[in-house]
């Protein structure tokens, strides 16, 4: 029989890299928390706090966010990567994957590599919407480019990446055009994903924006049944781990139940 897993916190090398991973431990179900693209793992603490001690929570910062080092490569494939680098420094096969904006993306590419393993639940985004071409890469520039003077205060304060505007805009860029061709991941995906949805608007793009991005899931939700809408909420992008930890928690519970069958 194997050990319970001990609490623990500290560094795992990964690449030229090392990313600050915190594990509850305890013999409970695994549940890894992948950050939005500039968040850090205190954003999961409403969340954890919900779900309580009878969950193994895995949290950490991915590269140059929080305590986690710098890094040549801040690409989407080096954050895929890292869920696998996490998961074997912890032991863990086969984990609930739970993402918000940036990390429900990482979330689905990894469970779509390694089907049977991964179940998902997905805040607010992994649906098939972005902003492409070069309109939609001018925008996102634009946008970062007035922050660039703020970037290096928000990063202190676990709002930014330790990044410049360029490569903040860079991994957004990518973000978004990964986003836009998702649908054909999201129909093959084998299984089990839980949508908690948000219903306001977000910080560079307005209600009838979001609405737009995340009514592209329904054709989605009408071709796959192994997704499936667990709450729709009434705050925003940036909110809803604050206030709705309870429907996020809710998620889990359910997902939990499916992928265990």
């Amino acid at each position: 029989m194997n050990p319970t897993p001990k609490a623990w916190t500290g560094m795992v090398p990964v690449e030229d890299t090392a990313l600050h991973v915190t594990d509850t431990g305890g013999p409970g179900r695994a549940v890894v928390y992948l950050n939005g693209s500039y968040a850090t793992q205190r954003n999961w603490r409403p969340v954890i706090a919900e779900l309580g001690p009878g969950w193994r929570h895995i949290t950490y910062d991915e590269r140059a966010r929080g305590r986690s080092k710098r890094s040549a490569d801040y690409s989407f494939e080096a954050c895929v990567r890292d869920v696998g680098a996490v998961l074997k420094a912890t032991g863990v096969e086969r984990p609930l994957l739970v993402g918000w904006s940036y990390g429900a993306y990482v979330a689905a590419y990894w469970a779509d590599r390694n089907p049977g393993r991964a179940g998902v639940v997905a805040v607010d985004a992994a649906v098939p919407y972005g902003l492409t071409g070069q309109e939609g890469r001018d925008r996102i520039r634009g946008l970062f480019r007035k922050m660039r003077l703020l970037l290096p205060l928000a990063s202190r304060l676990g709002l930014a990446a330790r990044m410049t505007a360029d490569q903040h805009a860079d991994i957004n860029i990518e973000l978004n055009e990964l986003a836009a061709a998702c649908a054909p991941l999201l129909d093959r995906l084998i299984d089990p994903v839980r949508y908690v949805l948000a219903t306001d608007g977000n910080f560079g793009a307005g209600q009838e924006e979001m609405e737009a991005m995340r009514a592209s899931l329904d054709p989605v939700l009408a071709r796959n049944p192994n997704l499936k809408v667990s709450a729709k909420v009434a705050s925003n992008h940036e909110q809803i781990l604050k206030k709705d930890f309870q429907a996020i928690a809710e998620a889990v519970r359910e997902l939990a139940t499916v992928h265990d069958r």
